[in-house]
């Protein structure tokens, strides 16, 4: 099944920089808005703000993508935690298949995906754990029940039946005086951050005809370096 990107072709389609977008923007997408040090970090947060004021559902969801001991690729949906200069951090448990597949293989992929505004972000580099510090200051800050059931689940395991997960629950949860009590909830030992540190950050950007605008940034040696790819 073929989805359609903006409709039919624009009355001004071939004027360049004048032809007004699917996304609604008339500008398209150059290697000069990308600025700054580093040089995707204005862009993504403006980019990530519009996905919030456009009421995206979810606008810090990302799909990650990482890679076994076997080499075998895995990509599931994770929320964005943090995003700095240094890069983008999400939390989860280090013995997850995430986490042991990121042990393997340190190096990974993140897709900020908001279809709605046909916008892409695409992050690669390695990744490496984030701090005590910077864990503790995220979990004492989650909501109670999210911090029991993160201490309850052994993440990635089997379980027998939905009962059972919720009992397992209940049971952690009754340790520290309920899901409404007011003791705290200690950070699991296996529990933490990961931040991915970009090499490669492309941003794409939805056009009339599937004529996209891509424009690739990549770290070397020498700083960052900006091309317009072809869609």
């Amino acid at each position: 099944m073929r989805v359609g990107y903006g409709g039919g072709i624009p009355p001004n389609i071939g004027e360049g920089d004048r032809a007004a977008g699917a996304d609604g923007i008339r500008e398209n997408l150059d290697p000069s808005w990308l600025r700054g040090d580093p040089p995707w970090l204005e862009l993504f947060t403006v980019w990530l703000r519009e996905a919030v004021d456009a009421r995206i559902a979810e606008p810090n969801a990302m799909v990650l993508g990482t890679t076994d001991a076997e080499g075998h690729p895995a990509t599931r949906t994770v929320l964005c935690k943090g995003v700095d200069a240094s890069g983008i951090v999400f939390f989860t448990g280090y013995d997850s298949d995430k986490g042991r597949d990121l042990a393997a293989h340190p190096f990974a992929s993140v897709t900020f995906p908001w279809i709605a505004l046909e916008r892409q972000v695409h992050f690669r580099g390695p990744v490496e754990h984030v701090s005590m510090e910077e864990t503790e200051a995220y979990w004492f800050n989650r909501p109670r029940g999210s911090q029991l059931s993160a201490l309850a689940s052994d993440q990635s395991r089997p379980i027998g039946t939905r009962p059972d997960l919720e009992a397992k629950a209940a049971a952690v949860a009754e340790q520290f005086g309920g899901f409404d009590g007011d003791a705290d909830v200690p950070v699991p030992p296996t529990w933490g951050g990961f931040r991915l540190i970009p090499t490669v950050v492309e941003f794409w950007q939805g056009r009339a005809n599937r004529l996209h605008n891509r424009v690739r940034l990549t770290h070397s040696d020498d700083g960052w370096h900006a091309a317009r790819l072809q869609p």
